[in-house]
């Protein structure tokens, strides 16, 4: 079995977030494949950033499975998840996913408002200032897509902003053991993945990987899976140089999907065991650093304004074109019904997940 070809997406720099050539480029690239790339040189963040948050991680998913215990997920999303507990593509899994993940919720007055395990409990205010860097670097991304849409600059922003009340956004470590660890003896390569195939619920994803730690395809219009490089093209910028870390991988969520009829895409991923490691040649853990940035919770997933959305509406009568080929997020509102608010929206798909009822 040969590997597919791996798929080549656009890296937009982002150091100047009110050029408009820009914001058009970021809408293209949101609305043709909902994966870009972020150059890392036009970000805010070091690689001794980047390097420390994935020290953390590691140093946590070390650490005793009684004290990840204590922090255990809950209806709020924030906390841990063990091995097999999610299950993001149920209708095609044989068990659940094969990795483990930590959630950080949003900070306020500089305390993380959930249960910290001994292991990050004295690096709370690093870990609030990496999610920090995230929102500043998701900012950024917001006010070129409001650009390219021709809305408000500010329409997106304003209403992500965690100053005016509490969001779902969530900082989340993830570790995804590999063949060689005890906790995937039971893989079976033809049925198992490391992460179901789905798509994300929220605005924007943020997502920071390691050299030599592969995985990650996306579900394609012509209804392919397709490896996503951690370092595009020939592994340098434009300019010849190399990036200090591998650039950031930026991809829609279902929520942004939905605000805007489906013109920005919410596309299809999911994580593998590559095939190397499949075949007994190279296996590797894999460590990933994600920030999925959602709006205020008491937003109102209204339609977006302006032409462009409005265009895109009536050539596309309005049916949500977001999640390629395994249903979700994408839509238009209703007639008659009352808009659905962030918090509302991200509930629902936590439900699915993790079984939570809403009313808890």
């Amino acid at each position: 079995m040969a590997e597919s070809t791996p798929i080549e997406l656009p890296v937009i720099d982002i150091s100047n977030p009110h050029d408009f050539a820009v914001g058009k480029a970021m809408l293209d690239a949101a609305a043709k494949y909902g994966f870009l790339y972020v150059n890392s040189k036009g970000t805010d963040f070091t690689a001794e950033d980047v390097d420390h948050g994935f020290g953390l991680s590691k140093k946590f998913f070390a650490s005793p499975a009684v004290e990840k215990e204590n922090c255990r997920i809950e209806p709020n999303n924030r906390g841990w998840s063990g091995m097999h507990i999610e299950t993001l593509d149920p209708e095609h899994q044989r068990t659940g996913d094969f990795k483990e993940a930590m959630n950080f919720g949003d900070f306020k007055d500089g305390k993380a408002q959930q249960p910290l395990p001994p292991s990050l409990q004295p690096h709370e205010s690093e870990i609030k200032d990496f999610a920090g860097l995230c929102n500043k670097t998701c900012t950024r991304i917001l006010t070129l897509l409001a650009l390219g849409l021709e809305i408000t600059p500010d329409f997106f922003t304003t209403r992500h902003d965690p100053s005016t009340g509490p969001t779902g956004s969530i900082l989340r470590y993830l570790f995804y053991p590999s063949l060689q660890r005890e906790s995937t003896k039971s893989y079976s390569h033809d049925r198992d993945v490391r992460a179901g195939a789905h798509s994300d619920y929220g605005s924007i994803t943020l997502l920071f990987q390691r050299p030599g730690q592969p995985g990650l395809e996306i579900f394609t219009p012509e209804r392919t899976w397709a490896p996503v490089p951690i370092i595009p093209g020939n592994g340098l910028t434009k300019d010849g140089e190399e990036y200090p870390f591998p650039p950031i991988l930026v991809n829609i969520g279902d929520l942004l999907s939905y605000w805007t009829d489906g013109l920005l895409k919410s596309t299809v991923h999911r994580v593998v065991f590559p095939l190397a490691e499949q075949q007994g040649d190279d296996a590797r853990d894999r460590y990933t650093l994600v920030y999925f940035c959602h709006p205020v919770d008491s937003t109102e997933l209204v339609p977006v304004p302006g032409e462009v959305v409005k265009l895109h509406r009536e050539t596309s009568e309005g049916i949500g074109q977001g999640v390629v080929g395994f249903g979700g997020g994408a839509g238009s509102l209703e007639k008659g019904k009352r808009p659905l608010t962030a918090h509302e929206h991200l509930m629902s798909r936590l439900e699915a997940t993790y079984g939570f009822k809403k009313d808890e």
